[in-house]
């Protein structure tokens, strides 16, 4: 019996300019061009991506770069599982912006896999940011940061491979809290042995997690 495919939507978000829809492009086709198109509305593509031993559908979600201010509703932003906030290394403004596009995520979908992706690092001479900048910003929004360059296809595929592997360990949390509070008898009184059971798997797993979880003032950087 063949299994359905797994899909999970992806949200490409940041100013306009910054290199999302060639992001997008260059993930999906493995096309760039030089040549800037505005996006109109909303633009979508998908690609089965190979993830540890698993095929994923990806479903790439790219707009103008104003939904997150202006008239784009949440339909863009429902069903999300992961988003990466891209900004440009030549482009200050869209750097100064990641806080705002950061919570905007958060409103619309909640604790969604994210991660940090600067672009355009091959135009270093023309930085309008500098890399102690970008750093701090990371750990401020807590969030991984991947250096990239879309036109040399530089950490595209790493930050979606990572954002899918995020978004699974995000989701088996839940689903380990879910599993936990469920098992707990409706008496508030004495615990059954397999309750007690599970609330000792449970600190075991919380423990195991945190240690396997990156501090917090830890930056992921990949160039």
């Amino acid at each position: 019996m063949l299994q359905s495919q797994r899909g999970m939507k992806v949200l490409v978000v940041g100013s306009r300019c910054v290199g999302k829809t060639c992001l997008i492009k260059q993930f999906c086709r493995a096309t760039y061009s030089d040549e800037y198109t505005k996006t109109m509305g909303v633009d979508f593509m998908e690609k089965v991506q190979r993830v540890g031993s698993e095929d994923v559908k990806l479903m790439l979600w790219d707009t103008a770069g104003q939904e997150g201010f202006t008239s784009i509703t949440r339909s863009y932003y429902k069903g999300a599982e992961a988003a990466v906030l891209v900004f440009s290394t030549t482009d200050r403004a869209s750097f100064e912006a990641l806080p705002a596009w950061r919570d905007k995520v958060l409103d619309e979908c909640g604790d969604v896999a994210m991660a940090l992706l600067q672009n355009k690092v091959d135009l270093i001479e023309q930085s309008a940011v500098s890399s102690e900048e970008v750093e701090a910003m990371a750990r401020r929004l807590n969030l991984c940061l991947y250096r990239g360059c879309v036109r040399e296809d530089l950490n595209v595929e790493s930050v979606f491979t990572y954002l899918v592997e995020l978004a699974d360990k995000k989701a088996n949390r839940k689903a380990s809290k879910y599993v936990d509070s469920s098992e707990k008898p409706e008496n508030s009184g004495a615990m059954t042995p397999r309750a007690r059971l599970s609330m000792s798997e449970s600190i075991r797993n919380q423990t195991q997690q945190k240690k396997q979880q990156p501090k917090k003032d830890l930056v992921c950087l990949l160039m």
